[in-house]
């Protein structure tokens, strides 16, 4: 998060830095310094509430999941958080305070079509903060003087904390408004014509024929969406008629409602729960999701803004805003159209021709990771990612492979595994690799081992020596430099563009998949055993 001081000048000089984006250069091993600079830790850093070891941990633990109900308060205070990343003091006060003070501070959330860094800021949100910007400045006729809206991206389990903490002024990120939510903060008037929240279903569902069919179901939501508030309230009524509740698996915050569409359309999950009009907006890209209209969970809920309670003169002038600018006017029809744009999104790692190569080549990711001290999921997930795990891909620069690897890279003295045009040398190669990435640049007892090793994924991306530098960016701007989501990836996002970032996202929901398909596997075999069946 930038840092928003008051002098107008500073403010400028802030702002410059989030529009300056530079490209891309090659790095070699060589090109690397030494890693005695890279960035400790900051004092009294916190991990987020739902980071992604603890999606990993409730995966491994599906025996201590609470009940649907009791995970779904929903409430915008529930979680705490980690606000150092903002290192401001907090800022409070009407508009005619954020005027004076010239910066206006918008909440949303990081995710292709809301909020982007390409080629600077872009997305729904940054357009509409650039004419509200223009809108208060032409109000206040502020002149040279005048105020800047700045838009701060959070993961989403943070928007209300930090709107009431004080570290933002507005909420934009298609929130939903709900009786718990208006107990601690205030909305503007709706932006949306009434939604409906239902079911989806990708090809890995079972048969659905109404909401009862997900009683003893286990479904994925965010805690702090609505979605939450909704599958907790189904589930108290199926108790109540006397059938088993719905099981509820957080996924993580970092995971907007587009991803779990994808991850629904690849068959990473059954199923998932959105607001009616998301999967319209997708459905020319993701193709496999079913869009269940007829299983409503939420009906006549209302997208709005959200702002602090006590907030009466920016809650009118937002509201005027949004009678000439919301859904359904010139401006607001052109803005949604813009953003529902093609995007690179993951694909299927659990299609047929892919678990198939995955299952013959897991001894050899298992073998090599061992080996050389790397998670061989995340190996595999890698290799995916890399080549939809074939060995015969090349690229056009000449990487090689399963892992995709240079020769030059293979034959540095860090890695020196011959023969990676073979299949065995070469997943060789990669894992040493990336331990050596890991070991080298990205461990420490201020890292965990996940963080430790999505940053060097993402310098097996974008170069080690590029990553080291930004992860000193991130704590000099208030990010929290050992916490890949929602910290180091939004500076290296704004830095070198949003292929290294997806390149990361996309092999994690790849790592979440393989493990899913290791456990299923697992009870598989343990059941087959069980019945006297031998593999």
């Amino acid at each position: 998060m930038l840092p928003l001081p008051s002098s107008g000048k500073k403010l400028t000089n802030t702002l410059a830095l989030l529009l300056l984006v530079t490209g891309c250069g090659g790095e070699t091993l060589a090109d690397v310094p030494d890693a005695g600079d890279s960035a400790s830790a900051p004092a009294g850093a916190t991990a987020p509430l739902l980071s992604p070891d603890q999606v990993l941990a409730s995966l491994d633990t599906p025996d201590t999941h609470d009940s649907a109900e009791d995970l779904s308060s929903g409430t915008p205070g529930a979680s705490s958080g980690n606000l150092k990343r903002f290192g401001v003091m907090p800022h409070f006060g009407d508009l005619d305070t954020m005027v004076e003070r010239r910066v206006i501070r918008v909440l949303t959330v990081y995710g292709p079509g809301r909020y982007f860094l390409e080629d600077g800021p872009r997305g729904s949100v940054q357009e509409y903060a650039d004419k509200l910007q223009k809108v208060i400045n032409e109000a206040f006729k502020t002149g040279l003087l005048t105020v800047q809206v700045a838009v701060i991206p959070v993961s989403r389990d943070q928007l209300f904390p930090a709107l009431e903490s004080g570290y933002g002024d507005i909420v934009m990120a298609g929130t939903t408004i709900t009786d718990a939510r208006r107990e601690a903060i205030d909305f503007t008037n709706p932006v949306s014509k009434p939604l409906k929240e239902i079911l989806i279903t990708g090809p890995s569902a079972p048969p659905v024929r109404g909401l009862e069919d997900l009683s003893g179901k286990t479904v994925y939501v965010r805690l702090s969406s609505s979605y939450a508030e909704s599958v907790g309230q189904l589930s108290k009524q199926l108790k109540a008629q006397g059938k088993a509740g719905i099981r509820i698996e957080p996924v993580d915050e970092s995971l907007e409602d587009e991803d779990l569409i994808e991850m629904v359309n690849a068959g990473l999950l059954p199923w998932a729960i959105v607001d009616s009009y998301k999967p319209q907006m997708w459905r020319e890209v993701f193709t496999r999701v079913s869009v269940r209209e007829d299983l409503v969970l939420r009906e006549g809920a209302r997208l709005a803004w959200a702002v602090r309670q006590g907030s009466p003169q920016l809650k009118q002038f937002l509201n005027t805003f949004l009678k000439d600018n919301r859904e359904g006017t010139l401006f607001g029809n052109i803005i949604r159209n813009r953003y529902v744009r093609d995007f690179d999104w993951a694909e299927n790692a659990a299609g047929v021709e892919e678990l198939s190569r995955y299952r013959k080549l897991s001894a050899l990711f298992r073998k090599y990771g061992t080996d050389y001290g790397m998670d061989p999921t995340l190996l595999a997930a890698q290799g995916f990612q890399e080549s939809r795990l074939d060995q015969s891909v090349r690229s056009h620069v000449g990487a090689i492979g399963v892992m995709q690897l240079l020769p030059s890279t293979a034959e540095d003295k860090n890695v020196a595994i011959p023969n990676i045009e073979e299949l065995e040398p070469n997943i060789e190669a990669g894992a040493k690799y990336m331990a050596f990435l890991k070991e080298r640049y990205f461990s420490g007892p201020e890292l965990d081992e996940l963080n430790g090793s999505l940053l060097a994924l993402a310098s097996y991306n974008a170069g080690p020596g590029r990553i080291r530098r930004l992860r000193r960016m991130a704590e000099e701007r208030g990010y929290d430099p050992n916490q890949w989501f929602d910290n180091v990836e939004v500076i290296v996002a704004e830095k070198v563009g949003r292929e290294t970032v997806q390149y990361v996202g996309n092999i994690f929901k790849y790592y979440l998949t393989y493990r899913w398909i290791n456990t299923a596997d697992a009870e598989r075999a343990a059941a087959r055993r069980a019945s006297g069946i031998e593999d």
